[in-house]
């Protein structure tokens, strides 16, 4: 891949490493790009950056879009000089998906915030603990869900 390339010629390269893995593309901003794909497809989308020089994850973060979740791998690729977010939904009522720690290490930090904030069960994640919330923290409790409203606000 060369340096430094466009958006939207990333997100061609892109697609036709996945295909028809990927359910929406689109072009966030300048070095910004997202794709949404299936829970399980993610893990292939991650691999497929690698050869973007993709191996940096800067973030991941989670919305609670009212029924499901939504996840984002944020990956800086950097030999393509952008910053590719790879999203997947998952159900609020069972919110689960495989973690990607061990193709980035480096993202086993995200995850157990993301479990911990959102109850997001990232299946084969090797860290157990709570990572943000107290360990006496209730069990079903997630503040950053729209459903959680803190004590002192009700």
């Amino acid at each position: 891949m060369s340096a430094g390339m466009g958006e939207a010629d990333f997100l061609e390269a892109l697609k036709s490493k996945l295909g028809d893995k990927i359910l929406r593309a689109s072009v966030m901003g300048p070095r910004r790009v997202a794709i949404t794909v299936k829970p399980g497809d993610h893990r292939i989308a991650i691999e497929a950056l690698k050869a973007f020089g993709g191996s940096h994850v800067s973030t991941i973060t989670g919305t609670d879009m009212g029924e499901s979740i939504e996840i984002a791998y944020h990956v800086w690729c950097y030999q393509a000089k952008i910053e590719a977010s790879i999203k997947a939904e998952v159900p609020k009522s069972s919110p689960s998906i495989e973690t990607i720690s061990d193709l980035i290490p480096g993202s086993m930090l995200y995850e157990a915030e993301a479990r911990d904030l959102l109850g997001i069960e990232f299946k084969g994640l090797p860290y157990e603990g709570r990572l943000i919330l107290p360990e006496d923290w209730p069990e079903g409790v997630y503040p950053l869900r729209k459903d959680w409203k803190p004590d002192w606000l009700r």
